[in-house]
């Protein structure tokens, strides 16, 4: 099943971001950002961390171009709801030929089971896993106060504000998050550079796989 609540970009200009303040235990998991547009001030909540895995999220930073992202780019500040298909602009990072990891084959068919496996392999090992304070520094390292930004996730329930903004698939069956997933509905920070290309950041959680069916369950 797709997200509950529905799934889309934010766009708008980037006025802060600031970490979560830690728990009783010294625990955080978000890089809030502050995101300004017509209808309001948007809170964005980036995972940078997991409650549930030792190691974190794993992420990636890259460049992305204005052409890459399709229809996207054209969309006027405030949050737009998006279809879960390949030309909606929505994220997938394992099969949008921009988001998902560079050096392996793309088919639009199913591959041969040998090269399958090494799609595979090189999917998950393109990832940088480390703690909640790594992964921060890595988002913040592509911010820009004053910037556009387009920011993918499932917008709140209550008030102006977008969460779930990470990979949002291959949870294992079973697990609490396996009905949320989906293909075509996952998070990503995108922060525009002057020459108007996009420095993207993406996370998943270490449990998620890297390799999915149709209906985003692992394979």
């Amino acid at each position: 099943m797709p997200l509950a609540h529905g799934y889309g970009a934010l766009v708008g200009t980037l006025v802060s971001s600031v970490r979560d303040t830690p728990d009783n235990q010294g625990r955080w998991f978000h890089v809030n950002l502050t995101v300004q547009t017509e209808a309001g001030r948007y809170r964005c909540a980036i995972d940078v961390d997991s409650a549930k895995s030792s190691v974190g999220v794993q992420w990636r930073t890259f460049a992305v171009s204005a052409a890459e992202l399709g229809p996207v780019v054209a969309l006027t500040d405030g949050f737009h709801l998006l279809a879960s298909t390949p030309t909606s602009g929505a994220v997938d990072l394992i099969r949008h030929p921009a988001f998902r990891p560079r050096g392996g084959c793309f088919f639009v068919t199913a591959p041969p089971v040998w090269l399958a496996a090494i799609n595979a392999w090189l999917a998950a090992h393109s990832w940088t896993a480390g703690d909640n304070v790594a992964a921060a520094t890595a988002l913040e390292s592509v911010l820009q106060v004053g910037a556009r930004v387009v920011v993918f996730g499932e917008p709140f329930t209550t008030g102006l504000g977008v969460h779930n903004v990470h990979q949002n698939q291959g949870d294992p069956l079973g697990s609490p998050w396996a009905a949320e997933n989906g293909i075509w509905q996952d998070g990503a920070t995108l922060v525009m550079n002057q020459d108007g290309g996009y420095a993207a950041f993406v996370s998943k959680f270490s449990t998620q796989s890297s390799t999915t069916d149709n209906a985003g369950h692992p394979t």
